[in-house]
């Protein structure tokens, strides 16, 4: 029987790629983001499955309640909550304006409480669902000139953590936090800039459909937390145990490998407003595996296919 699952985030990046990977198993879709017309495309991309599209901006009050609300209206009920809706801004602590750090948070921590709060009501009233948040690899470790973004996942982190246990009284409902590294999608280029560099994602990155992968998982296999990057426990492991060597590296690699060499003038990015032109599964840091397969021939081109699901 197929499920509903509500996504929010769905116009880009990660929840995209989830939205495409929930329709390939037959599921029925919510898709929540701020573009309409992004989400009219991503609709046309899930066509073989029910699809509901709510345009939806996470920091307005009311707008996840709503959310839920259509859901309902439109199929009855909710089995699983993804959210993945996240901005980003690079810069100084002290040159980062106050008011986009403050939407920052706003965006990705205090949203996601207000969307697990939503979709956590639900569950307890049908007495079973999945909430799965997408939480990264610096909600354990932290970068300069990201500290609207790191603030976020920390506090995000320790909420999840705080509602599993909250939970312990309820096995059929699941909260799982999805930590990705370095992904190649279009956050990077969409985020606010008052450093003056373009950011990107530093090495090793995934693809997005990895961590859409790992999030259906969850779905399948419900887990307190998921990891998602190759070095992320290698990461995790300086960070805690030489935390002196890590500050030392943890500045000139991220100039190194974390932002480009490409200027920029200050800009809020996508912080306050969609850029529907900029929404796009992957983020052109990768070469895309998929496409490759398709048009490769033979058994290697087969072998690739399987790989990558």
């Amino acid at each position: 029987m197929s499920r509903v699952v509500v996504i929010v985030g769905a116009t880009s990046g990660i929840g995209r790629a989830t939205a495409q990977a929930f329709a390939e198993r037959g599921d029925r879709l919510v898709l929540a983001a701020r573009a309409a017309q992004t989400l009219a495309e991503v609709r046309t991309e899930c066509a073989a499955v029910d699809v509901l599209t709510v345009p939806t901006d996470v920091t307005e009050p009311g707008a996840l309640d709503a959310l839920a609300d259509a859901a309902i209206d439109r199929f009855g009920h909710i089995d699983v909550w993804v959210h993945t809706a996240a901005v980003m801004a690079y810069g100084r602590f002290d040159e980062l304006p106050e008011r986009v750090f403050d939407q920052v948070v706003r965006t990705d921590l205090l949203a996601a409480a207000s969307a697990a709060r939503v979709a956590l009501r639900h569950f307890r009233a049908t007495g079973a669902g999945t909430l799965i948040l997408t939480g990264s690899v610096l909600g354990y470790i932290t970068a300069p000139y990201m500290s609207a973004y790191v603030t976020s996942k920390w506090g995000l982190r320790g909420l999840a953590r705080a509602v599993q246990q909250e939970l312990r009284d309820s096995p059929e409902i699941r909260l799982c936090l999805v930590n990705p590294g370095s992904v190649d999608t279009p956050v990077y280029q969409q985020a606010a800039n008052y450093l003056g560099r373009i950011g990107r994602p530093p090495p090793p990155i995934s693809g997005p459909q990895r961590v859409a992968r790992a999030i259906v998982d969850c779905v399948d296999r419900p887990r307190r937390e998921i990891s998602v990057g190759r070095l992320n426990v290698v990461m995790r492991a300086g960070f805690t145990l030489l935390p002196g060597l890590y500050d030392v590296l943890v500045e000139p690699l991220m100039r190194l490998a974390g932002v480009s060499g490409r200027p920029v003038d200050a800009h809020d990015g996508s912080v306050f407003a969609p850029n529907p032109a900029g929404e796009a599964v992957r983020g052109g840091h990768l070469p895309d595996l998929r496409n490759l397969a398709r048009n490769l021939p033979g058994p290697v081109g087969a072998a690739l296919r399987r790989r990558l699901g």
